[in-house]
């Protein structure tokens, strides 16, 4: 009986997990909508948020078409351990790629839709990805590694503006500032420029809304 009920008590637990969208290829505010319904519509998972639509010029590879960029929250099954549930949505997040298209490509590079994951509620994780859940740039070594927070978003304008949206006084761990004072910090090295707003969450259509898009 007690067995049962700790198995009740795991399947009941949520943790609110962060996933940033990106996309430049297309139609990329379409493929962003259509990727948040994607997640909205995996099992168990419920939709606590989305931030604004921004418009972010490209890092690392400059000669391409700049990325639209936001990020949600979603309230999903903790699992059995942190590793185990964090790995369980990074595979979901995999296969929602991969059905949209997204195509192997040098880092950096454009993508069809690109999604991360940021944070898993207050844990920090390191385990080792499966098969299914490799990265798709040729140039890293096969034996890759999750890392939450992820190891790249504390410095990246273009995760840190939409993250702001949903959680401005979140404090990862690992960081030594919450999430709306790395923003400034990053907007000092990139410039306010490299991102701008175009568009809000239309909940009830689940679409963009270019409408007041900077409130």
């Amino acid at each position: 009986m007690a067995t049962r009920e700790r198995a009740r008590r795991t399947r009941r637990r949520r943790v609110r997990a962060y996933v940033g969208l990106g996309a430049n290829l297309g139609d990329a505010a379409a493929k962003l909508a259509a990727g948040i319904q994607a997640l909205a519509a995996l099992p168990g998972v419920r939709l606590a948020g989305v931030s604004r639509l921004y418009a972010t010029k490209p890092v690392g590879v400059t000669d391409q078409p700049e990325f639209r960029n936001a990020v949600v929250a979603l309230e999903i099954p903790a699992g059995p351990d942190p590793e185990t549930g964090a790995l369980a949505l990074l595979l979901a997040l995999k296969m929602i790629e991969r059905a949209f298209g997204r195509q192997v490509r040098e880092r950096w590079g454009p993508r069809e839709l690109d999604l991360d994951l940021l944070l898993f509620g207050r844990h920090a994780i390191r385990v080792e990805r499966p098969p299914a859940a490799l990265g798709d740039d040729p140039t890293k070594p096969s034996r890759q590694w999750l890392e939450v927070p992820h190891a790249a978003a504390r410095e990246r304008l273009f995760v840190l503006a939409p993250l702001t949206d949903l959680a401005p006084g979140l404090r990862p761990p690992g960081w030594g500032e919450t999430v709306a004072t790395a923003r400034a910090l990053a907007e000092r090295v990139e410039g306010p420029e490299a991102v701008r707003p175009v568009a809000r969450w239309d909940a009830p259509r689940a679409r963009w809304d270019a409408h007041d898009a900077d409130r």
